[in-house]
């Protein structure tokens, strides 16, 4: 099998879900350090313009999306899981740390922290539709309330002795709990204070912090670029029954639902209800995949 490349920046909230899931599985990976803004020249042969971080790209598969990419990683290597048993509500947990947790710690991020660098903000403003960069600063105090109301879930999650959201061991689960408050830490210290009520969750990110990130080694955009080159993609699964009537072939566009909309274009390969995927070809890359959910994507004929 191809070997883990993940292109992300150390300072995305996102990324870091990936980069535990990593160190929880305990893989090896290389990690292709990507801009915080647009242009991203080396990383858009391999989207097709989706502009979210991080992307994993294993030969000429591309994953985009951190709900595919830990489901993804599962799949392929399943000792360690991180979501044992029955994985359908603990993955149903993203959809609430995703929006409920994050957005709020974002807002956040960018209203206490004075040292954003001016094109960050210009992008992030562009960026984060859900956001109103006009009211910002005056939304900060409803902003905590809302970020702490989610902590709260947490300290009570763990009031009964548990180490960990499930049990005694981290799961993927932990993730999705955590890195809000990972980002909250590295964007704005007055965190350290409002949390020091939570006991409980202040050991719990201790022991998440523990896990670590794996054993990642360093590479080059462009060797990233000639390892898609080397590989063939996959055939695709086919496309199942749906609403939109689409079929295999067919000339789509995919774009997410909640921001960040830029649309990829490319062929129909498989289309179902966890996931569709997209044949594309660039110069850089020759023919590959790029897989997105099916969730919380808009996927229409062209």
């Amino acid at each position: 099998m191809a070997e883990l490349i993940l292109h992300h920046f150390d300072a995305s909230p996102f990324a870091e879900k990936a980069r535990l899931a990593m160190g929880l599985k305990g893989l090896s990976w290389h990690s292709v350090d990507i801009p915080m803004v647009m242009p991203k020249p080396d990383l858009m042969p391999l989207t097709g313009g989706y502009r979210k971080t991080p992307v994993l790209q294993i030969g000429a598969e591309v994953y985009c999306d951190t709900s595919l990419i830990l489901r993804e990683l599962d799949r392929r290597f399943p000792a360690r899981p991180l979501f044992p048993g029955a994985p359908g509500l603990s993955l149903a947990l993203s959809a609430w740390s995703d929006k409920t947790f994050f957005e709020p710690g974002a807002a956040l991020s960018m209203g206490l922290n004075d040292e954003i660098p001016d094109p960050i903000l210009a992008d992030r403003k562009d960026f984060f539709e859900f956001m109103d960069f006009s009211q910002l600063k005056s939304s900060m105090p409803h902003m905590w309330g809302q970020f702490l109301a989610q902590v709260q879930l947490l300290e009570e999650e763990l009031s009964d002795g548990r180490d960990f959201m499930f049990g005694d061991q981290p799961c993927g689960a932990d993730i999705l709990c955590y890195f809000p408050l990972w980002m909250a830490r590295g964007n704005f210290p007055q965190v350290g204070e409002r949390l020091q009520d939570f006991d409980r969750v202040r050991a719990w990110e201790q022991r998440m912090q523990a896990i670590g990130h794996g054993d990642r080694s360093e590479m080059a955009p462009a060797d990233a670029l000639a390892v898609a080159r080397l590989y063939e993609p996959a055939p695709g699964d086919g496309v199942f029954a749906n609403e939109e009537g689409l079929k295999q072939g067919d000339r789509v566009q995919v774009a997410p639902t909640d921001y960040g909309a830029v649309p990829v274009s490319g062929s129909l390969m498989a289309l179902n209800h966890r996931q569709l995927t997209l044949r594309r070809e660039e110069s850089a890359t020759g023919p590959i995949n790029t897989h997105f959910p099916r969730s919380g994507y808009r996927v229409s004929k062209t």
